[in-house]
């Protein structure tokens, strides 16, 4: 600090030595003064000091950082709740759909197993149909089979009826297997009558078919 100047110009000698005493107390009581004002000031807090900025900026920016914390904290939270919502009704939608679909091949199930019991009915209704016009059938071919038996008994009787020499004429023009068919129902001793007076060849021929008939039937 610097020191008034309190030695005017033109001072005695004799007195100079008092003066400057009186200078120094007097500057001693103005540099007391002056630093219990300046600590009365600070603890009072009425004097500035230069940290005060830093401090307080650092303060505001913590309080800024507290007051930014939530807000950023609320903007996740309102993102987690829409990703959460826009995940549900995803959900939803697709289990809708699912149903749907479900839905929709248990119709085409249950318009399947309908056409299915249809055709099973139609099936049973021809298999019936079937089996009776089977059974008529089996009739039909059984009266057949006992008229041609008695047909074949019939002209048997005619034939084992002619003289040996006319039927021999008769069975000669015969197709084989017919002939042998023939002679195979007669009484044997008017079949060996009627073979005797056929051609060597005619006869052969019917011998074979009359021997190869049961030649295939199991011995036991």
């Amino acid at each position: 600090m610097r020191l008034p100047n309190f030695f005017p110009t033109g001072v005695p000698a004799g007195r100079g030595s008092v003066t400057v005493i009186a200078a120094l107390l007097l500057a001693s009581a103005t540099v007391r003064l002056i630093t219990g004002a300046t600590g009365a000031w600070a603890q009072s807090g009425q004097l500035p000091t230069n940290p005060m900025p830093s401090v307080q900026a650092d303060s505001s920016a913590q309080m800024h950082e507290k007051t930014a914390e939530p807000s950023q904290k609320e903007i996740k939270t309102a993102s987690a709740s829409f990703n959460d919502r826009s995940d549900v009704s995803r959900l939803l939608q697709a289990l809708n759909e699912r149903e749907a679909l479900v839905i929709k091949r248990e119709k085409q199930l249950e318009m399947r197993m309908r056409a299915l019991s249809v055709a099973d009915t139609e099936i049973e209704k021809r298999l019936k149909i079937l089996s009776d016009t089977e059974q008529t059938l089996r009739a039909t071919l059984s009266l057949a089979d006992e008229a041609s038996e008695k047909d074949l008994l019939r002209l048997t009787t005619v034939y084992e009826s002619m003289k040996p020499k006319d039927a021999s004429k008769l069975f000669e023009e015969m197709e084989p297997n017919f002939a042998a068919g023939f002679l195979g129902r007669m009484r044997p001793d008017v079949a060996a009558q009627v073979m005797a007076g056929l051609s060597p060849q005619v006869a052969y021929s019917i011998s074979v078919i009359l021997a190869g008939r049961n030649a295939t039937v199991p011995k036991t």
